[in-house]
């Protein structure tokens, strides 16, 4: 009679997973250290951070600062790069959690391509005459994964 042996399928696809996120990491890494310079800064300035799931959050003082510097930054909560997330407040990252969180998986996906393709979208969606930030294929993904808040 022929056996066949078992294995741990489970423990397999578990290596599989762990293997996939930390390519994603590594892949991400140009943009996260980018935000850990500039979280840092932050706290230097009364900032703060926190770690919720795979990102790191910095918040309030000098990062907040910073943010509302940005084109339109007193209108955004938070922004990502890679696997660090940089809000106006832990209000602003407990609100954008959600579609933040997909702003990481796109930076695991595109890597150190992400912010080039996200500004070509925007430069093709406002030279068709249509919205920059809210037709970016990159926000609406977002947008989508977070219940389709979409303005007209």
């Amino acid at each position: 009679m022929f056996v066949v042996p078992t294995f741990h399928l489970t423990r397999t696809i578990s290596v599989l997973a762990r293997f996939r996120f930390l390519l994603g990491v590594f892949w991400a890494s140009p943009y996260t250290l980018l935000g850990l310079l500039i979280g840092g800064i932050g706290l230097c300035f009364g900032g703060r951070v926190r770690i919720v799931g795979h990102t790191i959050e910095f918040y309030d003082g000098g990062t907040k600062w910073f943010i509302q510097q940005l084109p339109h930054g007193q209108f955004t909560l938070a922004f990502t790069l890679g696997h660090t997330i940089l809000g106006q407040s832990a209000a602003s990252l407990e609100v954008s959690r959600k579609h933040e969180a997909v702003h990481v998986a796109q930076y695991e996906r595109w890597g150190p391509f992400m912010l080039p393709a996200y500004f070509l979208s925007s430069t093709f969606m406002w030279l068709a005459g249509r919205r920059f930030y809210r037709d970016n294929r990159f926000e609406r993904e977002a947008y989508d994964a977070n219940g389709g808040e979409h303005d007209s």
